[in-house]
């Protein structure tokens, strides 16, 4: 068993680089995310560890990372680990390290999104799916359902069913 997985939190440090391949027919978005750790030394003075990240986003997903996300941008990235080999120029082996996204979620309000269009239109979230090309919305809680009456027994309700006096649908 093997399992490659990555789950970021971090801020875009450039607006995406958006490529097409294959005459226009696959879309490519290439974007840089910090990670940043803070820590105490062991002289007590508090430090910062930033790593930087290199994010590819593929098609659907590429489209939102257009649309949406600039520069300053938080994220949620998750996705999985790919390592190229290539020679460089001189005759070097290099190597990168990325991140293949599969599902990527804007986070901060919404009034924090440096791509929410005009200041005075924010952005809007996809319709009708929770999960569009990797876009998941937040989670949003529903109102809670009136709590059941210990004293009233739940009998009451199966018969007024059998008598076809219930509302729902099923």
């Amino acid at each position: 068993m093997s399992l490659n997985k990555v789950m970021l939190i971090g801020n875009v440090g450039m607006d995406p680089e958006v490529r097409y391949l294959d005459g226009n027919q696959a879309k490519v978005a290439r974007l840089r995310i910090a990670t940043t750790e803070s820590y105490t030394d062991r002289n007590g003075e508090r430090r910062e560890n930033t790593e930087w990240h290199t994010v590819t986003c593929w098609r659907r997903l590429a489209d939102l990372v257009e649309k949406y996300v600039k520069k300053g941008t938080q994220l949620y990235v998750e996705g999985r680990l790919q390592t190229r080999e290539w020679t460089d120029q001189t005759g070097n082996k290099r190597f990168s390290t990325e991140v293949l996204a599969d599902n990527v979620q804007l986070l901060g309000k919404r009034g924090d999104a440096p791509a929410a269009a005009p200041a005075a239109a924010p952005y809007s979230q996809p319709a009708a799916s929770a999960n569009v090309g990797g876009y998941q919305a937040p989670y949003q809680p529903a109102a809670p359902a009136p709590a059941a009456s210990p004293i009233a027994p739940a009998a009451t309700d199966f018969a007024a069913g059998q008598a076809g006096d219930d509302d729902l649908p099923f």
